[in-house]
């Protein structure tokens, strides 16, 4: 049996690093236009539906020509802004754009259950680094 490139599961030991601040190297207007495009395909449901959903979520107008122009790579100053990701995400039922902004600065998105695991990891060792210093002191105390 041929085994295949698994590209798809994350690697659990593989430290994320941010984009290289280069010069000129972070201009994700395209990214951006490209990524709420998909985003808003995935969705499943039709941009005037989307953009009624943004409406009513964010309190603020947003209309499916508006929505169109975010997905344009020709409009490069018209991208999605930064407070309507939350409701576009909610609409859409997605985390994609929030996952992409983390993951091109270094990080890894974490939500519910995951985000707890991870909480309960890290706490779990610096109760050991804790307990191995107490010992370590314990230890010299002793000796002297």
């Amino acid at each position: 049996m041929a085994r295949t490139k698994d590209d798809r599961t994350l690697d659990l030991f593989e430290v994320p690093q941010p984009a290289a601040p280069l010069p000129g190297a972070m201009d994700y207007r395209s990214v951006v236009a490209g990524l709420v495009g998909e985003v808003l395909r995935a969705a499943g449901v039709d941009r005037h539906e989307i953009a009624a959903r943004c409406s009513r979520l964010s309190g603020k107008d947003v209309s499916k020509y508006m929505l169109d122009a975010y997905t344009s790579e020709a409009r490069e100053e018209f991208n999605l802004p930064l407070w309507l990701v939350p409701a576009l995400e909610e609409a859409c039922g997605t985390h994609d754009v929030t996952n992409w902004l983390v993951a091109t600065r270094g990080g890894r998105l974490l939500i519910g259950r995951e985000a707890l695991t991870a909480d309960l990891g890290k706490l779990e060792r610096q109760k050991l680094e804790v307990e191995q210093l107490i010992k370590k002191l314990k230890k010299q105390l002793g000796d002297a």
